[in-house]
């Protein structure tokens, strides 16, 4: 198959052989693969928890046909069509557990809408929900909301009942278009006065749940933004993995900080992160009400050029690849 892989010298489009199928894996002939913005330290040649090095394959979520299925498989079969996450998607064929694969929700939903979902679902799931522990008619932040995963979040947000649902964005243009997805307010991050008008739409009280994806330089301004005994769960850090953390502002918030990621997360969690954000989602997904916009779609051998329009950082919505 081809793919793109990564070598000492940067990234290459090469023969590879196609992935070997476990007990529990399912094969897919890949139709579209959804950039991330992990796939950048991947073809950096940096580690991305257990991925990365010369002679990986990048990419973290994909939508096709199922080639082929394991043994102990029973969900799937060669001919469906479906949605899947785990690594290397940057190639003709890729290979996850079952856990992570999920038939398209609706039979017509072309490769390239159902390719953008998966990480950003479950990601954002299990962010709002599960550890988040948003109850109906609470309010919410997402920091770092126009991505795409933070498109999803708000959605989500809403969809689950939360009363107020508000998103942050330094670039105005992008800002602009979050009430298209679930904003009640749309704030840029690097105004100071941003926590100031959180705690105005809030009567005082601040929001209850946050989703960070920037984390260092606003860290200590969410809790200053967070109710007490408000949840913030630290998702990811673009704008910086470290600063320094006001202790006493967390224990006079009483702030319950979690911290998520799927690295350290066992086969079996991630199964258990899947099985619960069907149950709560998929009834919306068929009903077309959960979706992401795409900005970009690129030839599978132009991975670098895609690769480089992300990390400009101009886009809103997801880049896509194309076998």
């Amino acid at each position: 198959m081809k793919a793109i892989v990564v070598t000492e010298s940067g990234l290459s489009f090469q023969e590879m052989p196609i992935p070997s199928v476990g007990p529990t894996d399912v094969l897919v002939r890949v139709g579209a693969a959804s950039l991330n913005r992990a796939d950048l330290t991947v073809a950096a040649g940096q580690r991305h928890g257990s991925v990365g090095g010369p002679g990986t394959i990048p990419g973290l979520e994909w939508a096709g046909v199922v080639e082929a299925v394991g043994a102990e498989v029973t969900q799937y079969a060669p001919g469906d069509r479906v949605m899947a996450s785990g690594s290397g998607g940057y190639a003709e064929y890729a290979v996850s557990d079952y856990g992570r694969v999920y038939p398209l929700p609706t039979k017509d939903m072309p490769f390239s809408q159902a390719a953008v979902l998966p990480v950003a679902l479950q990601t954002m799931h299990d962010a709002v929900v599960t550890n988040g522990r948003l109850r109906p008619g609470e309010s919410v932040l997402i920091q770092g909301a126009s991505s795409g995963v933070g498109l999803m979040g708000l959605q989500i947000a809403k969809a689950m009942g939360a009363d107020l649902v508000i998103g942050t964005a330094t670039n105005a243009g992008r800002r602009g278009q979050l009430a298209g997805f679930g904003a009640d307010i749309a704030l840029d991050a690097s105004d100071p006065g941003w926590v100031q008008a959180v705690l105005d739409a809030t009567d005082g009280k601040g929001v209850n749940l946050i989703v960070d994806q920037v984390s260092g330089p606003v860290m200590n301004d969410n809790m200053r933004a967070a109710a007490i005994l408000g949840r913030i769960v630290n998702v990811g850090r673009l704008g910086g993995k470290e600063a320094a953390f006001d202790c006493d502002l967390h224990a006079l918030r009483r702030i319950h900080y979690i911290g998520v990621t799927f690295r350290t997360r066992s086969v079996e969690e991630v199964r258990e992160i899947g099985r619960r954000m069907c149950a709560d989602l998929w009834p919306l997904l068929e009903a077309g009400k959960l979706s992401l916009p795409i900005a970009e779609e690129f030839p599978l051998a132009d991975a670098a050029t895609a690769l480089a329009y992300m990390k400009e950082n101009r886009h809103f919505g997801k880049i896509l690849l194309k076998p």
